[in-house]
């Protein structure tokens, strides 16, 4: 925004101390004033006449015309002082802000590396840098994470629209070629990109946290996702044990049942390859609602499962099928998650596969009236 030039704040300062330091000097002056007054007569006889011939002596005349030039002489000495002085000490003052000011600088143009790393005992000046240089840590993390995340997505949509033109590449030069081969693949591929983009398009909404609040039952959401996702478990032979408590929350209830949704069919995919579990549970804690999903499958090192919920990462390679997902499963659960200010806790269980919790902000529970 464009403003008229004005006094830089160091000037301001300098004028301030100025200003304070010949009014403290006035003040003071004008008490020694008062008080050589108090004590000192307006005439005064003199014990020799012969001095002078009226036999008085003026005394607060003479007092005056020798106190005031000397008077005058230490104002214009504490204005120098003060002017010399508060230049001086507004410049100490305000150093630490010309360092943050510099680093806003670097930072709007795109430096967000740099760190301003105040020196010091804690003050309102190191405060303020302290909380600039986190705040350039997390944007700068959050940077790194939109441009690895939008490279993934451009290299994600990118494989099906390529499959899709060598298909009809293929198709078009090669007239004995199977036609009815050629559709089954090109739907199963725009399926997935369609099932990609609309991933894609739910993070989008979870991130701007634009949906409307209500009460919602964690228990009843799960329920809602183990009985949609009862088919999928049947076919990867995997049981699905619901239990739990009512675990009232709020927050929107259809963001929250993909949650619970992504969770549960993750689940479900990455388990074993026979006669795997998956455990669902709701409970509440003083100020929680806790969803814990938990599954059998292979073992997973705590260094892949701090990764699990970036975009497009994946535990294992070795589930191929329609519903293995686009990468984006863990990753919606944490944005829906952090849209809701609750917290995602992922760890491996020893004997194999993970245990995924969710903890909300908990609420009474709601009655319809």
């Amino acid at each position: 925004m464009d403003r008229p030039p004005g006094l830089s704040v160091r000037v301001k300062l300098t004028l301030s101390y100025a200003g304070f330091l010949m009014l403290a000097g006035a003040l003071l002056m004008a008490a020694v004033w008062v008080f050589l007054l108090r004590y000192v007569p307006d005439r005064a006889l003199l014990t020799n006449a012969e001095d002078i011939p009226t036999g008085v002596f003026p005394v607060r005349s003479e007092l005056l015309r020798i106190f005031a030039p000397r008077a005058a002489a230490v104002m214009a000495l504490l204005l120098v002082f003060g002017l010399v002085g508060g230049w001086f000490l507004a410049g100490r003052m305000l150093a630490p802000l010309t360092r943050i000011t510099h680093a806003t600088r670097l930072a709007t143009n795109g430096s967000l590396s740099h760190r301003i790393r105040l020196p010091g005992r804690k003050d309102e000046f190191r405060e303020l840098a302290d909380a600039f240089d986190t705040m350039l840590v997390q944007l700068e993390a959050h940077v790194a994470e939109q441009q690895r995340f939008a490279a993934n997505a451009s290299h994600e949509l990118r494989t099906p629209l390529a499959v899709s033109k060598t298909l009809l590449d293929v198709a078009r030069t090669d007239p004995n070629h199977d036609t009815g081969e050629v559709i089954d693949r090109l739907h199963a591929i725009n399926t997935r990109a369609i099932d990609l983009t609309e991933a894609l398009l739910l993070l989008s909404r979870a991130n701007q946290r634009s949906f409307t609040r209500e009460h919602v039952d964690l228990s009843l959401l799960a329920e809602e996702a183990t009985e949609t996702l009862l088919p999928l478990a049947e076919k990867h032979d995997v049981t699905i044990e619901t239990s739990g408590d009512i675990a009232p929350t709020i927050g929107s209830q259809a963001l929250l049942l993909q949650l619970t949704m992504n969770l549960v069919q993750n689940a479900i995919v990455h388990n074993l390859p026979e006669q795997g579990t998956v455990w669902v549970n709701t409970s509440v804690r003083p100020k929680t609602a806790v969803l814990t999903v938990e599954n059998t499958g292979e073992n997973i090192s705590p260094r892949l499962v701090s990764t699990l919920t970036e975009p497009f990462q994946r535990s294992t390679e070795r589930i191929h099928t329609d519903h293995a997902g686009v990468g984006l499963g863990l990753a919606i659960v944490k944005t829906i998650t952090q849209a809701h200010d609750g917290t995602l806790t992922l760890t491996p269980r020893s004997a194999g596969g993970i245990r995924i919790a969710v903890e909300l902000p908990a609420t009474a529970p709601h009655t319809d009236r």
